[in-house]
C-alpha cells in the first residue's frame, strides 16, 4: 500500500488514542497491568542481552586497540561510552521491539478478529484510547528503566571479563569506566529510549488494530510490526543523534 496511506491512518489512530480517558482509575489499572505484562516480563531478556553486550564490547575493544600509545584505561572508557550512547538504548530497543512489539500487535490483532474491538465501538467506547493508550504509557514509562538497568548490567558484564580473564586488569577497567564521565550521555540515552518506546508501542498497536482476516493475518501483523519498528528505530536514532549530540 501507499506509505502515505499508513501515515495518515496511523495519525488518525493516534488522535483517537490520545484523547482524555473516560475513567482515570480504569486507565491507571490497565497501565499497571501492562507494565507488569510488557515491562517486567522483559527484565530477563534485558539482563541476558546487556550482560553479553558488555562482555563482548570489552573483549572486542581490547583485541582491536593493542597500541602502546593508547592508555590502559581505554577499554573501560570505550565500553562505557559505547554502551551509553548506542547499545543500551538503540540495540536493546531493537530486541524489545521483537518481544514487546509482537506481543502488542498479536494481542490487539486477536481482539480485532474476535470482534471485541467492534463491540467496544458499538457500545460507544473509544476502543483506541481504552486499549492502546495504557500500553503506550506503560512502555514509555518502563523502557527507560530497562535502559538504566541495561547500563549497569552491561558494565558489569565487562567487569566480569576483567575478573575471569587476563585481557585487562580489574583496576584499569574500573578506572576507564570512571574516567571523564559525561553526564549528558545518560540523559541522551534516556531520551532516545522514550522515543523508541513510543515507536514500539504505537506502531505495533497500529498494525494489530487494523488486522483483517483470521489468525494468519495476526501473525503477519506481528511480523510487520517488528520490521516497521526496527526500521523506524534506526531512522529515529540517526535523527536524534544529529539533534542531541551536534
Amino acid at each position: 500500500m501507499n506509505p502515505l496511506y499508513h501515515v495518515g491512518r496511523y495519525s488518525q489512530l493516534m488522535y483517537r488514542c490520545f484523547s482524555k480517558p473516560q475513567r482515570i482509575g480504569v486507565f491507571l489499572k490497565q497501565m499497571i497491568k501492562e507494565i507488569d505484562r510488557l515491562g517486567v516480563s522483559s527484565l530477563f531478556i534485558t539482563l541476558i542481552v546487556s550482560l553479553f553486550m558488555g562482555a563482548v564490547m570489552t573483549v572486542q575493544t581490547q583485541n582491536n586497540i593493542e597500541n602502546p600509545i593508547l592508555p590502559d584505561y581505554t577499554v573501560g572508557l570505550v565500553t562505557r561510552d559505547t554502551l551509553l550512547l548506542e547499545f543500551c538504548s538503540m540495540v536493546l530497543c531493537l530486541f524489545l521491539s521483537g518481544n514487546i512489539g509482537s506481543n502488542i500487535a498479536s494481542q490487539i490483532g486477536t481482539m480485532r478478529i474476535s470482534e471485541q474491538i467492534d463491540a467496544m465501538d458499538i457500545m460507544g467506547v473509544n476502543s483506541a484510547n481504552y486499549i492502546i493508550l495504557p500500553k503506550i504509557a506503560a512502555v514509555v514509562f518502563y523502557v527507560p528503566i530497562l535502559v538504566v538497568f541495561s547500563m549497569f548490567t552491561g558494565m558489569f558484564g565487562g567487569y566480569l571479563i576483567s575478573v575471569f580473564t587476563d585481557i585487562i586488569t580489574t583496576s584499569k577497567f574500573i578506572y576507564g569506566i570512571q574516567y571523564w564521565f559525561i553526564e549528558w550521555y545518560v540523559y541522551y540515552s534516556l531520551i532516545k529510549a522514550a522515543v523508541f518506546a513510543f515507536i514500539i508501542a504505537s506502531v505495533s498497536a497500529y498494525w494489530g488494530y487494523y488486522v483483517r482476516g483470521g489468525t494468519l493475518e495476526v501473525g503477519k501483523a506481528s511480523t510487520r510490526a517488528v520490521v516497521s519498528c526496527s526500521v523506524l528505530i534506526l531512522l529515529a536514532d540517526m535523527i536524534l543523534t544529529q539533534l542531541l549530540l551536534l
